[in-house]
Formats: C-alpha cells, structure tokens, sequence
C-alpha cells in the first residue's frame, strides 16, 4: 500500500488508515484478528482508536493483538483522549485527564508509547494552551511521538496549530486532525480543510463511506445485519437516509456502474485522493469487509468522474467564502 506523509511530518503511514471503534463491542477478538492481519499484509500501517471505544475494550484488544500477532514495529498507533462519559462535561481537554487517560491507554494497549495521539474535542471550559501543554508533556516524555486533534472546527484548529508553531523546537507541531469527510459529509471544506492544508495538518477522514451509506446498501430498505438496524447506531446511520443523499448514492452507483467497480470503491478513492486528505480511516466490522475496502489500492478515478462527483455532491459554500464583489 502506497504510504503517505502525515502533515508536513517525517511520519509516514499508510494511504488507507483502519478503525477500531467497534472492537470489543460489536467486533470480537476473532473478527478484529483476521482483520488486523490481512490489514498488515497488504502493507497497511495506521491504525486508529481512543480510549472511549467500547469503554477501553478496542485498546486492550488491539494490545493483545499487538503482543501475538502483528509487531508493533509494524504498526503507526493512533489513539485519542479528552472525550469522558459524563452528561454533565462531554469533553475534558484538562492537563491532569489528558495526561492521565495517556497512562491508561499506555497500559490497556500494552506499548510504552503511541505515535499519533489526539486530543478528541475541543473543551471550551478549559485554556487551549493548557489543553496543548499537555500535548508538548506527552511527547516530550517519549509517550506520544506525533500529535494531533480531532473534531475541531476551523477557527480552533487553526488557533492551536498557530500556537504551537509560535515557538518552534518548544512546542510539538500538530500533524494532523480528524474529522467527518466523505460524499455525503464535506462540511470541512468551508474552513477546517483551508487550515490544515495552509499549516500543514494532514487531515485523516472519519467515516469516509458516508457512515456505509455511500456502498448503495441502505438504497430502499436497512439491512437487519448493518448498523442502520442496530439499536446504537441506527441515530449515526439515519441522518444519511434522506433524499438528497439518495441522489449522491445513485450517483456513485453510476459512476461505479461505468468503471466497471463497487460503489464503495468509488466513495473511498474520491476521498483518499482529495486535496490534504493523509488516509481516510475506515470502520469495517470483519475481514471480508475490509478485503473490499483494500481493493480501492488499484483504482484511481478518471477527472471526469470526479468532477462529476464533486458537481453532484457539492455542499453550499456562499459569503465568506467566496469574495462578493460590492460594487
């Protein structure tokens, strides 16, 4: 698999990244093995969790992998922190949590460091460069050896990036940032894209498939064995069910239908080879899933289709973002 720089780093991972949120809740240890080990195989190295997935089940479970089955040398490990599972704070960007949940994940996952860790959400209740000092400890201490964020907006993220990159050599430049992107969700064109492209942030696309709407499943009924059926995340899945996705889904169903490949083929190539896009990180819940994922590796879609795509697909970008003339 073709390996990519994260952001203006000289951390290279591979161009497809995979997801653990469901290990240890919908994923068994079966299931997430076979996966893990057709993923290193096919020269995949970036692989993602966070320390709230399946309550620290995904991290103790891709530890335990980690320690039988694939080398840790092999592997670029993502994890998060900073989401808590309190209705009161949904999100705790404190020095004393972040550098805590770090030991925690350190521990679940069985290594003595990750290499890319991110700082889950915005905490509006506590100082960014608190939040950020704790970013340059964990580094600084060898835990973390690149970091990032996820789910910042643009302003946001660009504050932090700037922040960091006001003293050089003192601070730990971010590498990347996490965020929703994909055909049916290109909301981080506005402003987070623009930011991280103009200060070197690689972006890594969370649920690039449209949340699997984009693989033309859901296209007049939900499967009883998919997410859209499933109790917990049917509210994920259900926002992508209405009419104007419908037309982006048939589209890529031509599109997919002309190139002689999948519909998820198409979403996931569209997105892999977007402007500033690093590796889109994928969500398969078992091997044979994550097999036709991997097959995008060979495609790459002609301009016309792309641009067909984008035509199709294009959200409504108006003032600021494009100069008005008031004349």
């Amino acid at each position: 698999m073709e390996q990519r720089h994260l952001g203006r780093t000289g951390l290279r991972v591979s161009r497809i990244g995979l997801g653990t949120l469901t290990w240890g809740r919908d994923t068994d240890e079966h299931d997430a093995a076979d996966m893990l080990k057709a993923f290193w195989e096919a020269g995949g190295t970036l692989v993602d969790t966070a320390d709230v997935y399946g309550d620290g089940e995904s991290e103790y479970l891709l530890g335990r992998l980690m320690d039988g089955l694939v080398p840790r040398r092999d592997l670029v490990v993502s994890t998060k922190a900073g989401s808590v599972p309190d209705p009161d704070r949904r999100f705790n960007g404190s020095r004393a949590h972040l550098l805590a949940a770090l030991d925690a994940s350190l521990a679940r996952l069985g290594t003595d460091y990750v290499d890319v860790w991110h700082v889950h959400a915005y905490d509006p209740d506590t100082p960014l460069e608190e939040t950020l000092q704790a970013v340059d400890l964990a580094v600084a201490s060898g835990r973390a050896r690149y970091a990032g964020v996820s789910n910042f907006c643009g302003w946001q993220l660009a504050k932090a990036a700037t922040w960091q990159l006001a003293a050089p050599g003192l601070r730990t430049r971010l590498a990347s940032t996490q965020m929703e992107y994909s055909l049916l969700q290109r909301g981080v064109e506005r402003e987070v894209l623009p930011a991280a492209l103009d200060l070197g942030i690689g972006l890594l696309p969370s649920s690039p498939l449209g949340r699997g709407v984009l693989t033309g499943k859901y296209r007049g009924t939900v499967p009883p064995d998919s997410r859209g059926a499933s109790e917990h995340l049917a509210p994920f899945v259900e926002p992508y069910l209405d009419d104007t996705a419908g037309h982006i889904v048939d589209a890529v169903r031509t599109a997919a239908d002309g190139l002689a490949v999948t519909p998820l083929q198409v979403a996931l190539a569209w997105v892999r080879d977007r402007p500033g896009v690093t590796a889109p990180v994928i969500g398969p819940r078992n091997a044979q899933q994550l097999t036709a994922a991997l097959s995008v590796e060979a495609l790459t879609l002609p301009d016309e289709i792309c641009q067909a795509l984008d035509d199709v697909s294009a959200p409504v970008h108006r003032y600021p973002d494009h100069h008005w003339s008031t004349l």
